[in-house]
């Protein structure tokens, strides 16, 4: 088999995946995407890894996002503050990854992983009902949040999109659920402007990126009926979501540093 084919078809299988994640965990769900790309679909450069993976999983955020809007799940006001000030911060964070050596970029991002998994661990008190309306008065700490994550979301790829859905659970005081659903406005803007910023610098293989996102719609719809059943257990979705987050974290780390 042709070994073009065999990574087109890999791809496919990892933007199943993702999609599956982005559905189930929100934002979270993508920092899977970069690790596919690297260490199974056998992307070898971390930037056009990250390229690649801002542009699936944009593709694939958005098929996620139309599910969970018909569910009635995604706060749109709050959503879309977030995402269009983190869009700012998103084009200047990968502005500055672009000129950083690839493998010491994978560390960072695994030691971040690492850090807001510990803290996605910890006792929470109970969160609100989910469908606080965004008032006057918290519209400024959801901008000032979304253009911090949208920062970090473009430095390290879309990857950094796994502190949307704290971000959006602290500044606009959404339950797990809620916030795991509307992330994904955030994933596809984030995504969006990362990978324009990479395509402007030839970091990205769109061969790949349209086999992600083919395989993106298989996994939606394999998410949703899972992310219903977790809507109803919010502290064992967000143990998952700790734990998914751990185990790439400490998987990224090994190969960053071993230069695998």
């Amino acid at each position: 088999m042709d070994p073009t084919l065999i990574q087109l078809l890999l791809a496919v299988l990892s933007g199943g995946v993702v999609a599956l994640l982005l559905t189930v965990f929100g934002g979270g769900g993508s920092v899977l995407a970069v690790p596919l790309l690297l260490y199974v679909v056998g992307v070898r450069d971390p930037h056009m890894a990250i390229g690649a993976s801002a542009a699936g999983v944009a593709l694939n955020a958005l098929t996620a996002l139309a599910g969970q809007a018909r569910a009635g799940r995604v706060r749109w006001p709050s959503a879309l503050l977030f995402a269009a000030t983190g869009s700012v911060g998103a084009f200047a964070g990968s502005s500055v990854a672009k000129v950083i050596d690839g493998h010491a970029l994978l560390i960072f991002f695994a030691i971040a992983m690492g850090l807001v998994a510990l803290a996605m661990l910890r006792p929470v008190a109970p969160g609100s009902a989910g469908d606080a309306p965004l008032t006057r008065a918290m519209a400024p700490r959801v901008a000032v949040s979304g253009a911090g994550v949208g920062a970090a979301a473009g430095f390290f790829g879309i990857g950094g999109g796994f502190l949307i859905v704290p971000g959006l659970m602290g500044a606009a005081g959404m339950t797990l659920a809620v916030a795991q659903a509307s992330s994904l406005v955030s994933v596809a803007a984030f995504g969006a402007t990362t990978a324009a910023n990479y395509a402007a610098s030839g970091l990205i293989d769109w061969p790949v990126v349209a086999a992600m996102a083919v395989g993106g719609t298989a996994g939606t719809v394999a998410g949703l009926p899972i992310a219903r059943r977790l809507g109803t257990n919010a502290l064992l979705g967000r143990r998952l979501f700790a734990g998914l987050i751990l185990v790439v974290a400490v998987y990224v780390a090994i190969k960053a540093m071993t230069g695998v």
